[in-house]
């Protein structure tokens, strides 16, 4: 099996063009607009996103429309997208600028992304699926509300902080 390394510019201009193709055993698009910007601070932040997997082949195989827009495929050979799909077309529709195509309805992904946003942060604040919130300093240590902070004040905390939802659920 070849590896090969592409850039997301290239891996987008190749669903545009028509170069990559789903295959019909593929489900549709599902993807959330969480999903999305999670998958958008990852990249940003330089974390790994997961492998693509590709099939090249020049046998006719039954074929689905992606959920954004694409040209006719120039090529006799057809990529195949076997892996990755969620995600290349969930930048795909970013890049462009292009709503997707969900369940016959098209819309915009709807997303907010602070590139401001510090990459270190004072206060974590995580809540759990019972319900216990449990506010975390820089040293790790759990604190408590302040009761005599002035609105300032909290306004400056609240800014510093980040919410992490974690489950056990599936």
């Amino acid at each position: 099996m070849a590896k090969a390394e592409a850039s997301v510019e290239e891996l987008v201009s190749m669903i545009e063009r028509g170069e990559l193709r789903l295959p019909e055993m593929q489900r549709q698009y599902v993807w959330r607009s969480t999903r999305v910007r999670d998958l958008l601070d990852s990249l940003y932040r330089g974390y790994p996103s997961g492998a693509i997997l590709l099939w090249e082949t020049d046998e006719a195989v039954p074929l689905q429309d992606f959920a954004v827009s694409q040209s006719t495929n120039p090529y006799q050979s057809t990529r195949l997208l076997l892996d990755g799909q969620q995600r290349l077309t969930s930048l795909s529709a970013v890049i462009r600028g292009e709503p997707v195509s969900v369940r016959g309805r098209r819309r915009p992904i709807d997303l907010l992304f602070n590139l401001e946003h510090p990459d270190q942060l004072a206060v974590v604040t995580e809540v759990d699926e019972n319900g216990d919130d449990a506010e975390v300093d820089e040293e790790g240590e759990l604190g408590g509300d302040e009761a005599d902070a002035s609105e300032d004040e909290l306004l400056t905390r609240f800014n510093k902080m980040t919410f992490v939802v974690a489950t056990r659920k599936l």
